[in-house]
């Protein structure tokens, strides 16, 4: 199916990767959100697990793997075009962990990594729902690490 103007919503997949004093964020390098900062993440592909794909996901665009992931939160994301057409339409479901070692590097269709202080979003000019999620994922994994 296409991600361009598709016929019905994909699943996306979405990490917040937490240390104790920031969150692993991506710049992504292709639309829908071309240059914007956000979790790493990407489309769920056919027969992979939520959960696999979240794997995948991180290691192709950041080279990091994590341990135990926890659901945190589901986000849609709808692009619409100028004819109010759905031209994007992911239906996000993420998850989080605790970072667990490892350096971050660039991969995948991402065009730069940081990590970000959770009193610094603005700089990054962080999308509201990613700001819900990271702060989801940081009262869940208080309590399991």
């Amino acid at each position: 199916m296409s991600r361009l103007y598709p016929a019905r919503p994909i699943v996306g997949i979405g990490i917040a990767v937490l240390r104790p004093d920031a969150v692993l964020l991506v710049r992504r390098g292709q639309p829908p959100s071309l240059g914007a900062w956000s979790l790493p993440g990407g489309a769920q592909e056919l027969g992979e697990t939520a959960e696999q794909a979240a794997r995948r996901e991180l290691l192709e665009e950041t080279g990091l793997t994590v341990g135990a992931l926890v659901l945190a939160g589901a986000v849609d994301s709808i692009h619409r075009d100028d004819d109010g057409r759905v031209r994007y339409h992911y239906t996000i479901l993420d998850f989080a962990a605790h970072h667990a070692g490892g350096t971050a590097r660039v991969g995948g269709d991402i065009t730069e990594i940081a990590w970000a202080a959770f009193d610094d979003f603005d700089r990054f000019a962080l999308w509201e729902e990613a700001r819900r999620v990271i702060a989801a994922a940081r009262r869940l994994l208080a309590f399991s690490g």
